[in-house]
């Protein structure tokens, strides 16, 4: 059966940058395993199906695939996948912000999308309220994994999992110059992290509300150009560590090593102790086609 697949690149507004993406629009009657061959064969960090939800709060339910695994919820695929839905008129255009109900398996969340002369400029979820996890490892040892030095690693901020939906690795750097230098060891990587965290998100601190990143992939991928979910994880860390008042705007840029330049917004509200971060960007349409599946 041929389904309407397109393909788009995310936090960017630009072609050729960001995180490409491919979604499945009409993603209902496929089975898990033809899900995973489909993101197989795309090859790319994420694939979405778009199916009916079964909650009616929902406006749809996304189904989220690496090329190995399905994840509950992740933060590129959910903004190019409204940008896109918004873009077809699933989600009714007016001046102004849309804000509407998803279906993951992350559980029923936000997601707000911003319009302007009737088309999408910017959408915004609301991840989970973060979760933290003591990162039980050599600092050395990732540091071997990353091809730096253990003095590259900032000394004041911890090694810290973090989770909005997926935990990632939070690793604080020095300086922007040593995103640079790695040079990842994959299977000591994978050793390291793969039983707790998705990623190593290394990090280093700019100007005020500014942070570079790297998103670090233990698998065959190596490396996610935007990472959505670990944007939001690396907010609700500096407000956590007293590096970003709650509340402010946080811009990451990540991807630049790789040649696809990402620009993700996150805002962290606090909430009865809890960190909810709010992640924001763009997106653009490549292509669009069918494949059969």
């Amino acid at each position: 059966m041929k389904r309407r697949l397109y393909q788009l690149d995310v936090f960017t507004r630009r072609p050729y940058a960001g995180n490409p993406l491919a979604v499945i629009t009409d993603g209902d009657g496929l089975s898990r395993r033809r899900m995973q061959d489909v993101a197989r064969e795309m090859n790319l960090s994420e694939t979405v199906f778009v199916q009916k939800p079964t909650c009616n709060r929902a406006l749809a339910r996304l189904r989220i695939f690496t090329t190995t695994r399905e994840l509950p919820l992740a933060g590129h695929p959910v903004i190019g996948t409204w940008f896109l839905l918004a873009e077809l008129g699933v989600v009714p255009a007016r001046e102004g912000a849309v804000r509407i109900w998803q279906q993951t398996g992350a559980g029923i969340l936000p997601v707000e999308i911003a319009f302007r002369a009737g088309r999408p400029v910017r959408v915004t979820m609301t991840q989970k309220p973060a979760q933290f996890r003591a990162a039980r490892l050599s600092r050395a040892a990732l540091a071997r994994a990353l091809g730096l030095a253990s003095k590259d690693f900032e000394a004041s901020l911890p090694l810290e999992y973090v989770s909005t939906g997926i935990f990632n690795l939070m690793v604080p750097l020095r300086r922007r110059a040593a995103l640079k230098r790695i040079s990842m060891d994959i299977h000591a990587l994978k050793n390291l992290i793969s039983n707790s965290g998705l990623l190593a998100y290394c990090f280093a601190l700019g100007n005020p509300g500014k942070a570079f990143a790297r998103g670090m992939i233990p698998w065959e991928l190596h490396e996610d150009p935007a990472t959505g979910s670990a944007g939001g994880s690396l907010g609700a860390y500096l407000v956590r560590h007293g590096r970003l008042p709650a509340a402010k705007n946080l811009e990451i840029v990540q991807g630049v090593e790789m040649g696809r330049p990402s620009r993700i917004h996150v805002e962290v509200r606090l909430n009865g102790g809890r960190y909810v971060p709010r992640v924001s960007g763009s997106a653009v349409t490549l292509l669009e086609g069918s494949i059969e599946a």
